[in-house]
């Protein structure tokens, strides 16, 4: 049986209308007309103030990010860096918290380790397309014996 929540629990869980417009990234007179229009569900408060429910941003996060399915996935794709490497997953080994994704790439391999949780959630497989996104602040060179 769910346990009720107290008072201080419900609070947390409802957000003020700025609050809600900044996690959608949308304005404050957006969110207000969505309050009117019943697109969102709010509460209302002692002295009249709306308040959304977190729920309702969860439910609205993932349709404001594009009208499409195709421009949705591709909004998450959208990164500032040019540091991305396309190829084929040659491995998923998940074992534990953690899995190890081996990616070919133009005849190199390049090893990731990740959580298993984004593995299954990403449902990786081999033979896959994938890119590999490089981030890193410092780059050591080794030099090899010739």
């Amino acid at each position: 049986m769910p346990r009720k929540r107290t008072p201080a629990q419900n609070r947390k869980a409802l957000l003020r209308l700025r609050d809600a417009a900044v996690q959608l990234g949308i304005s404050f007179p957006t969110i207000k007309q969505w309050i009117y229009k019943k697109k969102i569900r709010s509460a209302q408060t002692a002295g009249g103030h709306h308040r959304i429910p977190q729920t309702e941003i969860d439910r609205l996060l993932f349709r404001t990010r594009g009208r499409t399915e195709t421009e949705r996935k591709e909004q998450h794709r959208r990164v500032s860096g040019r540091n991305q490497l396309v190829g084929r997953i040659e491995s998923v080994q998940i074992s534990g918290l953690m899995a190890e994704v081996r990616i070919s790439i133009g005849g190199q391999e390049i090893t990731s380790i990740i959580t298993a949780r984004s593995a299954r959630e990403m449902q990786l497989r081999p033979g896959q397309t994938a890119a590999a996104l490089i981030k890193a602040t410092e780059v050591m060179i080794l030099r090899t014996r010739i």
